[in-house]
């Protein structure tokens, strides 16, 4: 698969405003870019990846990509009340959602989670695929390695991750259910103390630094021709319903801005929502209702401790702890650790038990691999719909596209999303089925 290039057959140049600069606003605005439209890029931050992007885990891994909506998250939930090392807790806030979690419940079926994840499998799968070309034709760099793993500490952990075995096996991705003892050879710092029931292998799935690949990704995109306003705020947009009037956009200076950042307002053929959540200001400009909910994540990343004579203590790649739902992910001479799934509490506060949890699987796989000394902790948001797939495709306001709400998959699916929207946007033919990715699912 080789990346679209300027002028493509078949598309008329547009001009295109792109609202949010993370992950999926930055290969959207390369793939509209590389098409030949003319692109704008409007972000409320100073920089590109600066939220959700900014120390995410790094994974790019179709194989596990699969709704947070699942047949056994019930239990899970539950247990998020009752422990405090569960992958899964819930603040206060979470009673002022009842809506979200009514819909995210009725979406915990069997069917419908299987329904969903061959959809973000499939998604997931082309997304991988667009990020390899990309990173062979620009030659990309941003710590990538290849190799990802699933550690089953028990005989349950073995079975619920076998029962989905078989959807890896239809959609074509390469696994291996492994012994502890290959699982070691493999990654053989794990720690010989922790014990390890099996292992789930997917040797073409990838790790890396996500933005540290959003601004590689975002310099190819102004190669092309893509403009960036960093610092600016979209607070309307309008359709005025004349034919060929375009998109109106009014922006302004954010409110933590100086006072004399100017306020404007321009005219675009087309705009793509990426923004993770659709802003208060810009609900009813969207003309639809999308049910998002912040599921925070946490992360620590930490210089690898080198120690003369001695082997390498930090893994290889990437592996991932299936009861904790925690990933250790090597970043070049760093190593990542990330996981819990926080929901209702606040963008300020820092967890003390998250952390705690983060610290127990890093030092139950990996004892003394990392400078703790010298640790960074991060908790980002993670925009999710209630199923778990993300919405691609048009908004009812004409002009306007949407691509957001991807979850704690952003990475895994952005590149496949942005080349998705941009075919669609441009009236071709996509490469993969957009079936169940748009609006109509959440009607």
């Amino acid at each position: 698969m080789q990346p679209a290039g300027p002028g493509q057959a078949g598309v008329v140049a547009l001009r295109i405003a792109v609202i949010g600069a993370g992950i999926i606003g930055v290969t959207t605005a390369y793939e509209l870019a590389a098409d030949g439209h003319e692109v704008v890029v409007f972000e409320r931050r100073q920089s590109v990846a600066t939220e959700s992007s900014f120390a995410n885990a790094g994974v790019v891994a179709p194989g596990y990509v699969s709704p947070w909506a699942a047949p056994w998250m019930p239990i899970k939930a539950l247990g998020g009340l009752l422990s405090p090392d569960s992958a899964v807790r819930f603040g206060s806030g979470t009673l002022g959602m009842p809506g979200w979690m009514l819909r995210f419940l009725a979406a915990c079926t069997h069917s419908t989670h299987q329904l969903n994840r061959r959809r973000m499998q499939r998604l997931a799968i082309y997304s991988r695929e667009r990020l390899e070309a990309l990173t062979l034709v620009h030659g990309l760099e941003y710590d990538l390695r290849k190799g990802y793993m699933t550690l089953l500490r028990s005989k349950t952990d073995t079975a619920r991750v076998s029962k989905g075995l078989p959807v890896l096996q239809e959609l074509g991705v390469e696994h291996q259910l492994l012994g502890p003892q290959q699982a070691r050879e493999i990654e053989p710092a794990l720690s010989p103390h922790t014990p390890l029931h099996a292992a789930l292998w997917l040797p073409h799935d990838l790790v890396g630094n996500c933005r540290q690949f959003a601004h590689a990704i975002k310099s190819r995109a102004q190669e092309r021709g893509a403009t960036f306003r960093f610092g600016t705020d979209i607070t309307s947009l309008v359709n005025p319903g004349q034919r060929n009037s375009g998109l109106r956009i009014s922006w302004r200076s954010p409110d933590d801005a100086p006072k004399s950042r100017p306020r404007g307002e321009e005219t675009f053929d087309a705009a793509v929502l990426c923004t993770g959540q659709v802003p208060a200001a810009l609900a009813r400009s969207v003309g639809a209702r999308l049910p998002t909910a912040s599921i925070w994540g946490y992360s620590l990343t930490a210089p690898v401790r080198q120690r003369d004579g001695s082997p390498d203590p930090g893994p290889r790649s990437g592996v991932m702890d299936e009861r904790y739902k925690v990933s250790i992910t090597r970043l070049g001479q760093r190593v990542r650790v990330a996981g819990i799934a926080e929901l209702g509490t606040a963008a300020d506060v820092l967890g003390d038990a998250p952390l705690r949890t983060l610290y127990k699987v890093l030092e139950d796989w990996y004892p003394g691999a990392a400078e703790l000394a010298k640790v960074q902790h991060w908790k980002g948001a993670r925009p999710m719909l209630p199923d778990g797939p993300p919405v691609i495709g048009r908004a009812p306001l004409p002009g306007l596209w949407l691509n957001l709400a991807h979850g704690g998959s952003g990475w895994a699916l952005s590149c496949g999303s942005a080349r998705l929207v941009a075919d669609l946007l441009g009236g071709r033919s996509p490469q993969i089925d957009p079936e169940g990715l748009g609006l109509e699912r959440l009607r």
